[in-house]
């Protein structure tokens, strides 16, 4: 079993969200934490945890995103953190995994599982740390989270999508041994 833990400076999740029905909106938050216990040939024993620090959203529009850490979404003065724990993972391929697990956002829960691609080999950076890197994937109603807010248009429809894409890209890191 091999434990790593999440490089916060080259790990990112990113979102995009449907605007007015015709654009996608895309973002991201910036500073998430967390560990991962790996082991390919035991994933029943395998494990993650991520915590994302909800005022690091940014969608390079300072008032949307003040609209976004605002009681009206993630109200990231009540609720700071946005959490996953996995529960299962299965794997579906060569380098893929399915992570069954239960995503918190504005304290609701509700059980998501992230389609894991494209699991690098472990390599030895220059400080002799081992590091390996994925990218995940998953697709949310935001309405399952409280994140309701919207506003009708006049000419029909809604200002904000109910489907949110989610992307990880994450590099983990452990000490070699």
């Amino acid at each position: 079993m091999a434990t790593y833990q999440i490089d916060s400076q080259h790990t990112g999740a990113h979102f995009k969200v449907r605007h007015m029905m015709i654009s996608n909106v895309k973002g991201e938050f910036s500073h998430i934490t967390g560990s991962a216990e790996f082991d390919p040939s035991n994933l029943s024993a395998s494990h993650v945890e991520a915590t994302i620090d909800s005022a690091t959203v940014n969608t390079r529009e300072a008032q949307r995103d003040s609209h976004l850490r605002s009681h009206d979404f993630l109200d990231v003065a009540r609720y700071p953190k946005i959490t996953f724990r996995s529960a299962k993972i299965v794997s579906t391929g060569e380098d893929s995994f399915d992570v069954i697990g239960e995503l918190t956002i504005r304290d609701v829960t509700r059980e998501v599982t992230l389609q894991v691609e494209s699991v690098t080999p472990e390599i030895k950076d220059p400080d002799g740390l081992l590091r390996l890197g994925a990218s995940a994937s998953t697709r949310i109603a935001r309405k399952d989270f409280g994140l309701t807010w919207n506003a009708v248009l006049e000419s029909g429809g809604f200002v904000v999508g109910d489907e949110v894409d989610i992307t990880i890209d994450v590099e983990l890191v452990r000490k070699a041994e």
